[in-house]
């Protein structure tokens, strides 16, 4: 059994998340089939980070194992060609035993994209959280520094996380203006369910002027997720990155969603 990394790419917005469910679709079960259909043996595939539904990915890593002898270019165009349109398979490329797409990962990196504007969007509803609202840029990034560092993101988990300790190291948080869309950019070494978007959702708050920056410190000490606030909504938030020890030689990052302003 020989071992592949992948990097996959998809829109989020007709599945239930990554993760295979009974009743619904998900890019996992669309990828495993995919893939089993190119070995013509059945194939697990396992992911660095569990996508919610409505979740975009532009830099997954995933790994699966099999006994089919292919090349990389048959692997990679046989797969595709078998996927929906609204997931593609970046790259592939043979894997250490020892890799795993999820336990090897050190960090993870994510794109939260806001759209301000007084109209909601049509062509990209899916693809942006949208706000009505006009947002103050300073405050939230006075806020959001509050949130670098190692804490317990207790107030910014959802209730049914089933992680087993809330506390998690942000590496850095990064907020820029490009015309009506705001990109909200956060990486850490591992996330809690939502963790992205309740972030989001309070710094939102915090840029529509309803609640001050060093509110964000407050909610976080709280370790009360009953004091964080709404959860942002999924159509905005996009895995971008995944970080691997240098020697496993996999791809970190993807492409970063931009829209124009």
């Amino acid at each position: 059994m020989a071992r592949f990394a992948i990097g996959i790419a998809y829109d989020g917005s007709g599945y239930m998340g990554w993760q295979r469910q009974r009743h619904g679709a998900s890019v996992q079960a669309m990828v495993e089939k995919a893939a089993s259909r190119v070995a013509d043996e059945a194939v697990e595939v396992i992911c660095a980070g569990r996508t919610d539904a409505g979740v975009h990915a532009t830099h997954q890593v995933a790994h699966f194992d099999s006994g089919a002898e292919r090349p990389l270019h048959g692997w990679l165009r046989g797969i595709n060609s078998n996927l929906p349109g609204d997931i593609a398979i970046q790259w592939i490329q043979p894997a250490a035993p020892e890799f795993h797409a999820r336990f090897s990962a050190t960090g993870r990196c994510y794109r939260y994209v806001i759209y301000t504007h007084p109209v909601r969007p049509a062509l990209h509803r899916n693809r942006v959280s949208w706000t009505y609202r006009p947002l103050a840029l300073e405050p939230m990034r006075q806020a959001a520094r509050h949130l670098v560092g190692e804490h317990d993101f207790s107030s910014f988990r959802a209730v049914a996380c089933q992680a087993r300790h809330p506390v998690r190291e942000v590496r850095e948080i990064a907020l820029q203006r490009s015309g009506a869309y705001i990109y909200l950019d956060v990486n850490a070494n591992a996330f809690l369910h939502h963790m992205v978007r309740n972030i989001a959702g309070v710094l939102m708050s915090i840029g529509a002027g309803e609640r001050p920056p060093e509110w964000c410190r407050a909610v976080l000490e709280a370790r009360d997720r009953t004091r964080g606030g709404v959860t942002a909504p999924g159509e905005g938030l996009y895995l971008t990155g995944v970080d691997y020890p240098a020697h496993l030689g996999i791809p970190s990052r993807g492409e970063l969603p931009v829209f124009a302003p």
